[in-house]
């Protein structure tokens, strides 16, 4: 890892507008991955004792999304409450609200690409772990299951176009 991850991060929030090159203005997700980075960033720097970047790892991730889950937006209903499992409860209830899974997935996603064009290695990126893929899973899961959505995975076009193929020929078979 190169000595850039740390100092990109602490250069971004301090650099004013004028200290920028001027160019075509950023894409929308490019401004959100570098707001998102800052926002790791600064988390990690709040941390008792503060975390270096080179310091981080799968754990610390972990922490900040369930630090996010008091920002969410998304009611995800307990086991025990009447409306678990109902995707449109009729009335109010307290379960808490929590970060939808896509958002979080989406996150990552960004943190993992900021991680990279930071001076991290893809090798050694803490954002594509097989915890935080667990997790998000179990987070999809949970989610899915409050709500009473299932989840079903999407098949592959690979095999729809094979299967479209393999009537095709049958059709011209008969």
């Amino acid at each position: 890892m190169s000595n850039n991850l740390g100092k990109d991060s602490a250069e971004g929030s301090s650099r004013s507008a004028a200290d920028q090159p001027q160019s075509a203005p950023l894409s929308r997700y490019v401004s959100q991955k570098r707001r998102d980075w800052n926002t790791f960033g600064q988390y990690l720097r709040n941390q008792r004792p503060p975390v270096s970047l080179s310091q981080c790892n799968c754990s610390h991730i972990l922490e900040f999304l369930r630090y996010l889950d008091q920002f969410g937006k998304t009611k995800v209903h307990l086991q025990g409450c009447v409306f678990f499992g109902h995707p449109d409860p009729p009335a109010p209830c307290t379960c808490p609200l929590r970060q939808a899974w896509g958002s979080l997935d989406a996150l990552i996603g960004r943190l993992r690409a900021a991680y990279e064009e930071n001076g991290g290695s893809q090798e050694t990126n803490p954002f594509g772990s097989g915890a935080i893929r667990v997790y998000l899973r179990e987070v999809r899961e949970c989610q899915a299951k409050a709500r009473g959505i299932p989840y079903k995975k999407k098949k592959k076009k690979r095999n729809l176009i094979k299967t479209n193929d393999e009537s095709k020929a049958g059709m011209q078979s008969s």
